[in-house]
């Protein structure tokens, strides 16, 4: 059904939903490897249990301890797993600390980013002011995205904040650096334009703006 036949809330809400899944699309490689990073370590330890089992006698306590190691590997991978579904299906008014939500976003973005010549830093700090889980997520990490289809390396893109009493002020600056610049390489996914950053940020009660050097981000703080 092509959206000139949808009233205007119904377009928006699918231009909205396409936006998000552009951004999950240019995530999914990353968030793969976040779970094969919790996974890796689970068929190491089941190796290493097995050649203690077949030594003679075998050393009880060592596979004991190898054992405690893979539990705590395989708590790991499951909440790994969790946080992942959490991404694709938001839990309604879930929060998290704003120096979190910076963690995670730069954490699944920075290997790409440094790919490209860009490199990605955070002076956030632990404010643990809370914010909502999944406009945090899809607003920082879309605009971060969207910044980085805008900047040719080699170049910085920094990340602050200021926080207030009710809200918390991100900052996104992008910096040319000195260097080579890197071949970009294909996208996993197409290029984010702006008009859908602030189409999702519409919809999160969250401030955005475009500035000449990056953008900012204004989030509520939420109880």
């Amino acid at each position: 059904m092509s959206t000139n036949t949808l009233s205007g809330p119904e377009a928006s809400l699918l231009r909205v939903e396409a936006a998000r899944y552009a951004v999950l699309r240019r995530l999914a490689f990353a968030m793969r490897h976040e779970l094969v990073k919790h996974l890796q370590p689970i068929g190491m330890v089941t190796q290493v249990i097995e050649r203690r089992l077949r030594q003679a006698p075998p050393d009880f306590g060592q596979v004991l301890d190898s054992a405690t190691k893979l539990n705590g590997f395989a708590k790991g991978a499951v909440q790994s797993c969790l946080d992942v579904i959490t991404w694709l299906a938001p839990e309604p008014g879930a929060t998290l600390p704003l120096a979190a939500a910076v963690d995670e976003c730069t954490t699944l973005l920075r290997t790409n980013f440094s790919f490209r010549g860009l490199a990605l830093t955070s002076s956030v700090g632990s404010l643990q002011q809370p914010v909502g889980r999944s406009a945090a997520r899809m607003l920082l990490s879309g605009a971060l995205l969207a910044l980085s289809d805008a900047t040719k390396g080699p170049a910085e893109i920094a990340i602050a904040a200021t926080a207030g009493d009710e809200v918390i002020r991100v900052e996104l600056g992008v910096r040319p650096t000195d260097g080579e610049a890197l071949p970009g390489g294909e996208l996993p996914y197409r290029p984010l334009q702006w008009a859908e950053i602030e189409a999702m940020a519409g919809t999160e009660d969250v401030e955005v703006q475009r500035t000449e050097s990056g953008a900012v981000l204004t989030f509520i703080v939420l109880d």
